[in-house]
Formats: structure tokens, sequence, C-alpha cells
């Protein structure tokens, strides 16, 4: 097969027209939430895009604090930015656990259901009566996971965590940023998102252990500890070395040359060279081919000592320099090391090998107007993931859930309503419902 013919049948293969009607993974798979903020809503979310029913419940009114926590105050049909991402695909229902009906209507759900996911204070569901010990008396079966900053023991379990105290106690922080500047956390949630991923992926696990052994089991999950595993080499250089990584801006020092740069267009382009033949191809396109002959830099551990790394990166600023942007990201495809100017989102929305890619989704609502979502990660052939729902107001599900999860007729759901067991929306900014909904009424 040529590299042509790969290429357009590995295209053919994810295509949308192939994937829109293909089965779900996790189709049958029913999901529990009684989660907030980040950390524990985006867990559900990666696994309802592969086909989980995920009933996210929420207190009456008031709902998930997330809902009014947006940039800059900017809300879209009075939803927050960062929960419209985070409300993909599930039900929304509202109920009240501090009350012991509502304890009950929890525990019904649970019964119901293969996972429950929650992030509160730690022992606060046990308190409520809804942890792990009381429900694995009604579901043996389920799989539970709880999400927090610290643990679920230790000496640090009444402490708050959010994605910034994270980063800083883990040490992310700390080797973020140039060399003469403060500490720097990352300018996503990524204690969060990534924390999220790793417990979809516990769950994934617990699942695959109960298919075969027919056993549930709690899953414990702290923040912090998960963030300490992406700091790669650092624990073994301190260790090595007894000295602290220090911070180095927007140079890698352990793949030499590598760093972002100001072309002479004025756009900023990360360069990198990370294998030996990488770096002759750059050498080559920087117009000195013998530079992969000279002693300091003729393999990656010569190039990344201190003073060597300095001025080859000093040397790849000047040429960046001198160049336009369009120009290195060709040469990088011509001579075989990497390059890519920096995008913001609005590029990505824009990028036409995303579009080939189909992993923007674009929404219109009921006026009209085009909402872009970032697609699904990763691509599976036969069952694909896919974004069906987003921007769902409080109690937007109630009686669906709980005519279909609980059976419960119309008179019952009015009575929880009057008893303040369940409940819609409140006035709060970001709690109201969308926009066309309030001028509906």
């Amino acid at each position: 097969m040529s590299e042509k013919d790969y290429f357009s049948k590995t295209s053919d293969l994810f295509s949308p027209e192939r994937t829109e009607n293909a089965p779900e993974a996790l189709k049958g798979i029913k999901v529990l939430e009684l989660a907030t903020l980040v950390l524990g809503p985006e867990l559900p979310s990666n696994l309802a895009e592969f086909g989980a029913t995920v009933i996210k419940v929420e207190l009456p009114g008031v709902g998930d604090t997330m809902r009014s926590l947006t940039p800059y105050a900017t809300l879209y049909k009075n939803q927050a930015l960062g929960f419209i991402q985070l409300s993909r695909n599930k039900y929304h229902c509202t109920l009240d656990v501090r009350k012991p009906e509502g304890v009950e209507i929890f525990k019904k759900l649970a019964s119901e259901v293969d996972v429950v996911v929650e992030n509160v204070r730690s022992g606060t569901t046990d308190r409520w009566g809804i942890g792990y010990r009381q429900l694995k008396e009604i579901n043996p079966k389920l799989i539970y996971i709880a999400l927090n900053g610290f643990g679920q023991w230790g000496d640090y379990t009444d402490r708050p965590a959010y994605d910034a105290v994270a980063q800083s106690e883990t040490g992310f922080a700390a080797i973020n940023g140039f060399p003469e500047s403060s500490p720097m956390k990352a300018g996503i949630w990524i204690a969060d998102h990534f924390g999220a991923l790793m417990g979809a992926n516990a769950v994934l696990a617990a699942l695959h252990y109960r298919n075969k052994t027919d056993k549930g089991q709690f899953i414990e999950f702290s923040q912090v500890e998960n963030l300490m595993r992406v700091m790669g080499w650092t624990w073994p250089y301190i260790q090595k070395t007894k000295q602290d990584r220090k911070r180095s801006g927007n140079m890698d020092i352990s793949i030499v040359p590598s760093g972002v740069f100001k072309s002479v267009d004025g756009e900023f382009i990360a360069v990198s060279a990370v294998t030996d033949v990488g770096f002759a191809g750059l050498a080559t396109a920087m117009g000195d081919p013998d530079l992969r002959l000279d002693p300091r830099f003729k393999s990656q551990i010569e190039r990344s000592r201190s003073k060597n790394a300095q001025l080859l990166n000093d040397m790849l600023k000047q040429w960046v320099a001198q160049n336009d942007a369009a120009t290195i990201e060709a040469a990088a495809g011509r001579y075989g090391f990497a390059a890519h100017r920096v995008y913001n989102s609005g590029d990505h929305v824009k990028d036409e090998h995303l579009k080939a890619r189909n992993f923007i989704h674009e929404f219109t609502d009921p006026k009209g107007v085009k909402f872009a979502f970032e697609g699904t990660q990763p691509h599976l052939s036969a069952t694909p993931g896919r974004v069906k729902w987003a921007m769902k107001e409080v109690g937007a599900d109630n009686d669906y859930v709980f005519k279909e999860f609980l059976k419960l007729t119309d008179e019952q759901i009015s009575e929880l309503e009057n008893k303040g067991i369940i409940g819609g929306y409140t006035d709060m900014i970001g709690r109201t419902p969308p926009i066309d909904k309030k001028e509906a009424k």
C-alpha cells in the first residue's frame, strides 16, 4: 500500500459518514455524578462522549458552582463558558441530598447505576449517608470514585484544593516560568482536566475488573498526587544532583535545540530538533550543515550541556528572527525538524487540518448562531465518541430522570418540588436558563 493510499483509507475509516451512526463503546454504562467545579464533572464528560449515560445531580436552584465561574464575566446565553464544555451529553437533574428524602432518592438512583462520581470534601457523602460504605450495601457491583485535592485520608484532608493550589503543592508551578520570574501556574486547569482524564482511566480499569469478577470497588483519587505523576524527570534529577529543578522559560533543557522564538514577521514559533537526524536537517535549513559535526553539538547529550545548549538556542533564536513563520514551517517539513507557530483558539476553529480530521464540532442554536466545540479524542474507528448536546439549565431533565430511572409519576415529582427536594433554576447569574427559554416564558 502506498503512503497516499494509507492516508486515504485511514481518513475514510474515521469519516463522519461512517461513524455518525456507529455504536458507542460505553453504551449501557450508567454514571451518577454528584460533583461540582471541574475535577469531578469533567470525568463523567469523558465517559459520556463514548456513550455512557450520565445523570448529573445538582442542588435545586443554585446548581453547580461552575455555572457562575467564567472569564471576565463573559456568558453565552446566560451560561458560564467553562460549564458549557463540562455539561456535554449529560442529563441534568436536581436533588437535595442533605435532606433524608433526598438521600433515599439518591440511593435509589445509585442502585440503578454502574458508577458514582463525587468530589465533595472528604467524608461528606459518608456523613450524608450516601458514601461508598452505604451504597455498596445496596449495589455491591458499584464502582465509586471519590476525587479531591489531597485524598480521603492523611494530614491535609481538611484542606480545600483548587487547580492553582494543586499546581503549587505539587511543585508544578515552581518549575514553570522564566528563570528570573516567580513560579507560574499553567494557563489552563491542568490539574483538573488531567486529573479527570486519569480518573476516567481508573473507572474503565475498574469496569474491566468487574466484567471479570462481578465485583465493584472504591476508587480514591488525589488531584495533587496525580499531577505529581507528570513531573517527568524532576524527582530523579533532585535525588541525583541534590539540586532543585530550575525554571527554564520557553526552552526545553532536555531536548536541545528547542524553544519558542519570535520570527521576523512578529509570529511566535516553536522549533525543536529531538534526534540527531532532525538536528542535521535543522542545521541545513539554518544554512550551516557542518554545525552537526561540531563536537559541542554532535549528540543530544553534548547539545544539552548547559553552555552548549545556551549557545545553540541563541543561534536558533537569531535564525528564526531572520525568517518568517511560514518559511520556517515549510523548512521543517522539508528538512525533518519540528516547527509550528503559536496558535490561539481562534486559529484552531479556522484550521483546515482540524476540520479535515473532524475535530471541530459546530452546533447551531435556535437563532441560527453557530458555536464550535473541540471534538473527542482519541478517535475510535468502530465506536467513536461524539458530542450530542450541552448548555442545559439546572434541573432540565428532572422529569426524564425521575420517570425513566425511578418510575415516579407526575404527582410524585410535583410533591418533591413542593417540598424543595428537587427544583429548577434560580435567577442567580449563570444559573438561569438559556436566553431563548427565558424569553419564551
